[in-house]
């Protein structure tokens, strides 16, 4: 199989793989960074659904296999370097998060210096025992 000329724009590491940022397409929220290689683009772009490559499990990931909680794209747009991907997308479920919660940017540092820690700052919006059975 030959791959799309638009392809050859990407600079993937020597893993194979690019980091992919999720963004909702509404609000502009950062729902979390997974990693893609050419296979999970290739079939994003083809089903306009997110996959990605998982590094843990090792073979790719249908964003939402499991939980339900699928990504339609939108729009996909590559960084100045080519080498950072970024997928406009409608999180169905409202939940990105294997916590349970919208986005995986779910804790704020406060403070500062020495003494600041991490705050939660978004609820659990399901409990994962539920999602992930």
């Amino acid at each position: 199989m030959t791959a799309p000329l638009w392809l050859d724009a990407i600079t993937f590491d020597e893993n194979g793989l690019a980091p992919a940022i999720a963004q909702d397409e509404q609000t502009g929220a950062i729902l979390m960074v997974a990693w893609m290689n050419a296979e999970a683009l290739r079939e994003t772009v083809a089903t306009g659904r997110a996959v990605y490559w998982s590094r843990s499990r090792r073979r790719l990931w249908r964003k939402g296999e499991e939980s339900g909680h699928v990504q339609i794209v939108h729009e996909i747009r590559l960084d100045c370097d080519g080498d950072v991907i970024l997928l406009k997308v409608r999180q169905e479920g409202g939940i990105a998060c294997h916590t349970g919660r919208q986005s995986c940017f779910f804790r704020r540092l406060d403070g500062i210096g020495d003494t600041a820690s991490w705050a939660v700052t978004d609820p659990v919006l399901k409990d994962p025992e539920q999602i992930y059975k």
